[in-house]
């Protein structure tokens, strides 16, 4: 089972050698690995996806790395992931129009058009790249590059503010 692991760190030298190499000692391999700043300029976000039946001694292992702020793991409906993704593929030009159109409805976008291949661009959720990359085989994909997995925990949609006057109005029977 991929487990989706978003660690916040120091942005310090070696952090990201640390943090994968206690994966690596522990014999966990490392699907996808993506690092990135975040809006505090001293404070950088590891998004790791790893196959494990569980996580929890892997969180409590990451907390004991110094450099280590925040730990949370997300399961797909806690957090938004989405991945980057360019494909290369064959372009017959009587099939060009046809192939953009079916790119679109993926809201894929030609980043790149030669004389016999077109490049796409795509973002999305892990299936919905696996599920464009399924369409574009049958044009004959060339060449692929895959982002990591980002991540972010998704917002609670209702607040709960509990304040003084909608606690007495609750208790109110009137």
């Amino acid at each position: 089972m991929n487990h989706v692991i978003s660690a916040l760190v120091e942005n310090k030298p070696g952090v990201l050698a640390r943090v994968s190499s206690m994966f690596a000692r522990r014999g966990f391999n490392i699907h996808s690995l993506a690092v990135g700043p975040t809006v505090d300029p001293n404070m950088s976000l590891i998004t790791i996806v790893v196959d494990g039946p569980e996580m929890e001694q892997i969180i409590k292992q990451l907390y004991k790395l110094v450099n280590t702020v925040k730990v949370t793991e997300l399961g797909p409906e806690e957090g938004v992931i989405r991945e980057i993704m360019l494909v290369r593929v064959n372009s017959d030009p009587t099939k060009r129009a046809e192939m953009i159109e079916s790119a679109s409805v993926f809201s894929a976008r030609p980043v790149d058009v030669g004389a016999a291949t077109i490049t796409f661009e795509i973002s999305g959720d892990p299936e919905h790249l696996s599920n464009f990359l399924e369409l574009m085989r049958t044009y004959g994909i060339i060449e692929l590059a895959q982002s990591g997995r980002i991540a972010l925990p998704k917002d609670r949609k209702t607040k709960r503010h509990t304040t003084a006057s909608t606690k007495s109005a609750r208790m109110d029977p009137s």
